[in-house]
């Protein structure tokens, strides 16, 4: 599927879709562990990662064959959702911190956007 933007994360409920040169991947999504401790993350609904403590996190996107740069946008979205829920951060605390991390890993050209729970 082609989008009008060429690279942008999209934020939606508990999902979230990265749009890298025009294509769309994901969906996304996370969920509570079964012991409700950690946070596990998915994508296309097979599990890619999982919050095992406050100071490890572990997502391996390789077996998708994602472009790398849709694997490193997906691991920095996901690591900061999960240390934002664990820490009771709102949405726009979240977006703030993950702007930051682009900037930092120089994927800045990423714009972030939030969209209703019926259209990526």
């Amino acid at each position: 599927m082609s989008r009008s933007v060429p690279n942008e994360i999209i934020l939606n409920e508990d999902k979230f879709w990265i749009v890298n040169r025009h294509a769309l991947f994901g969906p996304f999504d996370y969920q509570w562990s079964g012991d409700l401790y950690g946070i596990e993350f998915n994508y296309q609904g097979q599990k890619f990662g999982e919050v095992c403590s406050d100071e490890e996190f572990f997502a391996d996107l390789k077996p998708f064959g994602l472009p790398i740069s849709v694997a490193r946008v997906a691991a920095l979205t996901a690591g900061t959702i999960a240390v934002g829920i664990r820490a009771g951060t709102s949405l726009d605390e979240r977006v703030c911190h993950l702007i930051a991390l682009l900037q930092k890993f120089n994927l800045q050209r990423f714009s972030i956007r939030e969209s209703s729970p019926r259209d990526p």
